[in-house]
C-alpha cells in the first residue's frame, strides 16, 4: 500500500519525505523488520522504540512512524502519539477486517479466558467459525493458532493481521480478549465490535490505571464502541464494578445476567456442583432449561451464563447453546488435576488476583471440606502492588497453609514483593514456619507443598497456569507448571497407577 493511503485514517499525520512510497508490512519490534517494513518506533515503560529507528533502516525499513522528527533516509510519518496512530494505520492497512467479522469483545478481571472459550465453543458447535485472541493465544478459526507470551491483548498491527488472516481463512466471527491495558493503550482502535460481554471488574492493574474508577473507565471504552454500533452489551448483574460501567454502554441493548436477581434476562437457579462439574437451572424470558457444565465451581456458571448471553447476540439459539455447553473443554491452565500416583490433589490454576483466588479456594474447600488446602501462589512485578496483601490475607483466611513464592518479578525484588503478600497473610493470623512460608524459588516453594502435604490434602498452585515462562528482569526464563508439578512428584517416589486420590 501507498504510505499516503496507509495514513489517511491517522488525525494529524504530518509525513516528511515522498509519499508514493509503499509499504509491505508494519512491525514495532525493529528485530523483526522485513524490506519494505513501515516500522512504528512505539514508547514503552522500559523501552523506547525510537532509539532503534537506525536499525530498522538498515533491516530494511520502507518507512517509519515516529512521535517526533527524525533524521532517516526513508520517509517519517510523526504523529503525536506512534501507538495510538498505529491503530487505524494497522486497520486501513490490512482493509478493515473487523467490519468482515462478527466482533465480540469481551473484557473482566477474571474470567474472560474462560468465558471467551466457552462462547468459541458455542458459535463453532453452531457451525459458525471462529477465530479467537486472548490469555491462551491466537486461534485463527481453521486449525492455525499463534502464541504471544504474557500478552493478553497484542498490540494494534497484530490484532489486524489476525483479524485479516481469520477474513481471508473463512472465519465469520472472532472472539477477543479486551484487556484494560490494550483499551487504554489504543491497541483495539480501528476494531469494530458488534457484542461484548462483562465477566467482573474487580480489583487489579492499579499501578497503571492508578484508581478502580480509572480503571473501570477503561474497560468501558468497550461497551462505548459497542454501543457507537447499536450492538449488544451482556453484564454480570452480580458485580458492583460490571454494574457500574453500565452507563456507558448507552445505544446498546444490555442484556442482564445473575445468579443472585431474578429480574435478569439470564438466571441461573438451582446451582450444584460436584466432582463431575456444574449444573443448573437457565430461566430466560423464553423458558427454562437444564444445564450440564463440564467445569467446576460457581464462577464458572457465570461464566456460562455470559457466554449464552454473548452467542444469543450472534443469532444462537439458547438450546443450542445449552447443548454446546454439555461438551465444553477443559481451558488450559484453568483448574488442570495433576496426577502422578500421589496420595493428595493437586490443582493447577492461572488465578492470579484476590478474587479469582478466593474463588478458587473456596470451591477446593467445597470439595474437600475435612482435609488441608495448600496454596502456592505470587504477585507479578511491577504490577499492580496494592492487591499484595490483599492476595496474601484471603490466602490465609481460606487455605490452611500459605506459600507465597515468585510469580513473573521482572524488576523487582521478588523477595519484596513475597514479603509484601506475606504481610497481609500475617495479618489475618498465618504464623511464620506453620502455615506460613516465603519461599523465592518457584520449584523450591512447590516441592515444599508437596512435601508437607497429608493424604487427601489439596495443594493448590496458582498464577502461572498455561503460561510458558517466568519473567525475571527482562529475560523469559522457561517455565511449566504442570511439567515442574510432576517432576517434583516423581522426584519424591511417587508413580502413576499406584495411589491416586
Amino acid at each position: 500500500m501507498p504510505i499516503r493511503d496507509a495514513i489517511v485514517d491517522v488525525p494529524g499525520a504530518r509525513l516528511v519525505g515522498p509519499d508514493d512510497v509503499t509499504i509491505s508490512g508494519i512491525t514495532y519490534d525493529s528485530r523483526t523488520v522485513q524490506p519494505g517494513d513501515l516500522f512504528a518506533a512505539l514508547r514503552g515503560s522500559d523501552f523506547d522504540g525510537h532509539r532503534y529507528i537506525d536499525a530498522a533502516v538498515r533491516r530494511g525499513a520502507a518507512a517509519i512512524l515516529a512521535e517526533e522528527p527524525v533524521d532517516a533516509s526513508v520517509p517519517v510519518i510523526v504523529v503525536e502519539n506512534s501507538r495510538a496512530a498505529l491503530a487505524p494505520l494497522s486497520a486501513t492497512f490490512q482493509g478493515h477486517p473487523s467490519r468482515d467479522l462478527t466482533m465480540i469483545g469481551l473484557t473482566g478481571t477474571d474470567g474472560k479466558t474462560t468465558t471467551s472459550y466457552l462462547v468459541r465453543h458455542i458459535l463453532q458447535h453452531a457451525g459458525i467459525q471462529t477465530g479467537l485472541i486472548g490469555t491462551v493465544g491466537i486461534e485463527i478459526g481453521d486449525g492455525t493458532a499463534h502464541h504471544l507470551p504474557h500478552q493478553t491483548t497484542p498490540e494494534s498491527n497484530l490484532v489486524q493481521g489476525y483479524l485479516r488472516e481469520m477474513v481471508e481463512r473463512g472465519t465469520s466471527a472472532a472472539v477477543l480478549e479486551a484487556t484494560s491495558h490494550g483499551l487504554a493503550m489504543h491497541r483495539l482502535d480501528g476494531t469494530r465490535f458488534t457484542i461484548a460481554g462483562v465477566t467482573n471488574i474487580t480489583h487489579e492493574h492499579l499501578e497503571y490505571h492508578g484508581t478502580i474508577e480509572n480503571y473501570r473507565r477503561a474497560k468501558a471504552i468497550l461497551l462505548e464502541r459497542v454501543a457507537a454500533d447499536g450492538g449488544v452489551v451482556v453484564l454480570n448483574a452480580d458485580d458492583e464494578g460490571a454494574r457500574a460501567v453500565a452507563e456507558y454502554a448507552e445505544g446498546a441493548r444490555i442484556v442482564w445476567y445473575s445468579m443472585e436477581s431474578p429480574s435478569a434476562e439470564l438466571v441461573a437457579r438451582d446451582v450444584v456442583v460436584d466432582g463431575d462439574g456444574s449444573r443448573f437451572v437457565l430461566c430466560t424470558d423464553t423458558g427454562e432449561f437444564p444445564v450440564f457444565l463440564p467445569m467446576l465451581g460457581e464462577f464458572n456458571v457465570a461464566n456460562a451464563l455470559c457466554a449464552i448471553g454473548v452467542t444469543s447476540a450472534a443469532d444462537v439459539d439458547v438450546r443450542d447453546a445449552v447443548a454446546a455447553l454439555a461438551t465444553a473443554s477443559g481451558v488450559p491452565g484453568r483448574m488442570n488435576r495433576v496426577v502422578e500416583g500421589q496420595s493428595f490433589n493437586v490443582v493447577v490454576d492461572y488465578a492470579h488476583t484476590p478474587e479469582s483466588i478466593g474463588k478458587v479456594l473456596r470451591l477446593l474447600r467445597r470439595l474437600h471440606p475435612d482435609r488441608r488446602l495448600i496454596a502456592v501462589s505470587g504477585s507479578a512485578g511491577e504490577r499492580d502492588p496494592f492487591k499484595r496483601p490483599l492476595q496474601g490475607a484471603v490466602m490465609a483466611e481460606l487455605a490452611d497453609v500459605t506459600i507465597v513464592t515468585s510469580e513473573d518479578p521482572r524488576n523487582e525484588d521478588p523477595d519484596k514483593i513475597i514479603r509484601e503478600i506475606g504481610d497481609g497473610a500475617r495479618e489475618k493470623g498465618a504464623v511464620d514456619g506453620e502455615t506460613l512460608f516465603e519461599i523465592t524459588d518457584r520449584r523450591d516453594a512447590i516441592r515444599k507443598a508437596f512435601e508437607i502435604a497429608r493424604d487427601g490434602d489439596c495443594v493448590l498452585m496458582a498464577g502461572k497456569g498455561h503460561e510458558t515462562s517466568i519473567i525475571w528482569g527482562f529475560e523469559h526464563r522457561p517455565w511449566n507448571e504442570e511439567a515442574v508439578a510432576r517432576e517434583e512428584l516423581r522426584a519424591l517416589g511417587f508413580r502413576p497407577n499406584e495411589v491416586t486420590t
